[in-house]
């Protein structure tokens, strides 16, 4: 019945990134590693996550008619992705400015460029992809009108996700058809406002639902993640490793989620394998390059 399991709607960044051994403060100057260049974005590093666990995926973004637009179509196309939805030019590629510390923890600064361009209407005109795709997860690095456009083109019979990365108050058209939301903690305290009266992720799930979503999946970094759906919220433990390099690592645990849920999956299924796909990914360095294969997770 589907061509694609997952179909992500989203940005396609190049990632430029310098190893420090602190972050800097105001007015202050760090040196740092060489710049190392790697593609990302969250949509795309969505796409090439799923793809690599054998997920049959496609990409609808915008790059630029430049080189950085050119590794990224690369890279998708050599994990599997169909990249018939990438749309070339109108701006130059999003690119994002990240740095890394000894503990593999960013901070990402991304500068939009083409990704601002995907507007509504390419959404309307890729009717064929949704119509064609079991499960739709994108986030907020493209307009919030686009995000719109994409609850609106769904498939009668398909899911979907959203990580609203980086955070800004949903509207309740797009919080009713998420199944599931999925934020860290700043995230949720962000859509929560001054909802957010208690310190507990589990009173953050249990609001988050009320606000509209079908289910949710609070992250918790080390501590693993809460899922929610109906009156239950379970925990889904972390999987402990040495952490090299965080860079993506939210956007692999969202795809693998994703896909799973897709073939039939429960949440707590879904999320404990979504851990495991997160916990391999940052024991590699950049983003894409570090996603796992199947094999490589149950190995794990």
């Amino acid at each position: 019945m589907y061509d694609y399991d997952l179909l992500v709607v989203g940005s396609a960044n190049a990632d430029l990134v310098i190893g420090v051994e602190r972050r800097p403060g105001a007015g202050e100057t760090v040196l740092g590693t060489d710049l190392a260049v790697h593609p990302g974005g969250k949509g795309a590093n969505q796409a090439v996550a799923a793809a690599r666990l054998g997920a049959r995926t496609a990409l609808l973004a915008r790059v630029g008619d430049d080189d950085y637009g050119r590794l990224l179509l690369d890279s998708q196309r050599a994990a599997g992705v169909d990249t018939v939805g990438v749309l070339v030019g109108g701006a130059p590629t999003g690119v994002a400015l990240i740095t890394v510390d000894p503990s593999g923890d960013n901070s990402i600064v991304v500068s939009p460029g083409a990704n601002g361009r995907l507007a509504p209407g390419d959404v309307r005109a890729a009717a064929s992809l949704f119509h064609a795709s079991r499960v739709v997860s994108t986030q907020l690095e493209v307009p919030l009108e686009t995000v719109v456009e994409v609850v609106r083109s769904l498939a009668p019979g398909s899911r979907f996700v959203l990580n609203p990365s980086p955070p800004l108050p949903l509207p309740r058209e797009v919080l009713d058809a998420c199944d599931p939301l999925i934020v860290n903690e700043h995230e949720a305290k962000v859509i929560l406002g001054d909802a957010c009266v208690s310190d507990r992720p589990e009173d953050w799930a249990r609001i988050l639902l009320a606000k509209g979503p079908r289910s949710v999946v609070v992250t918790l970094g080390a501590e693993g993640a809460l899922v929610a759906s109906g009156a239950e919220v379970s925990r889904v433990p972390s999987v402990k490793v040495d952490a090299v390099d965080t860079t993506g690592a939210g956007d692999a645990f969202t795809a693998a989620l994703a896909w799973r849920l897709g073939t039939g999956a429960s949440l707590a299924q879904a999320a404990a394998y979504a851990a495991r796909v997160g916990a391999a990914a940052v024991t590699r360095a950049g983003a894409q390059a570090s996603y796992p294969t199947a094999a490589e997770v149950d190995a794990l």
